[in-house]
């Protein structure tokens, strides 16, 4: 097996380490490169909320966006010493099918990716990110545990 290109997905919570140390793990075993994205989901109001808002709704994503690049470059400096640059992207739209598609247009080998470990905790609801990128991805997918960090 050979991975060239591997995919580490961030929400920049504490969940979120183990799986950065894993990706950095793998990357060193395989010398592969390593791209880093967090995904914007698509909604951050309820429509109900939403004509209450007193500021303007593009402000506000201009202002999200601004910050998550800041997260992004952060993230990106911890990859350095032990890799060199990586790519840190940032897309907007419901996460795990903006993973699958970045992973699929990026010839991604292998994606990593944390989770809260909740799946079966709460029996109605529609499911992780990680579950469905697991379900939907076009390549394996490591899913770590919060919790469970790497050995970087």
């Amino acid at each position: 097996m050979k991975l060239r290109r591997i995919l580490f997905c961030t929400d920049f919570s504490e969940n979120s380490f183990g799986a950065r140390d894993w990706a950095i793990e793998y990357a060193q075993a395989f010398m592969a490169r390593v791209d880093v994205l967090h995904v914007i989901g698509p909604s951050l109001s309820c429509p109900l909320y939403e004509k209450r808002l007193t500021v303007d709704r593009e402000q506000l994503y201009q202002e999200i966006e601004a910050g998550v690049q800041r997260e992004l470059h952060c993230v990106a400096e911890v990859f350095k010493p032990k890799l060199g640059a990586v790519e840190a992207k940032l897309r907007i739209g419901e996460p795990y099918e903006e993973i699958v598609r970045y992973a699929d247009e990026n010839s991604i080998d292998l994606i990593v990716m944390g989770t809260h470990g909740w799946t079966g905790a709460k029996p109605h609801s529609v499911g992780s990110t990680a579950e469905r990128v697991v379900r939907n991805a076009n390549c394996p997918v490591v899913v770590v545990k919060a919790g469970l960090p790497g050995n970087v």
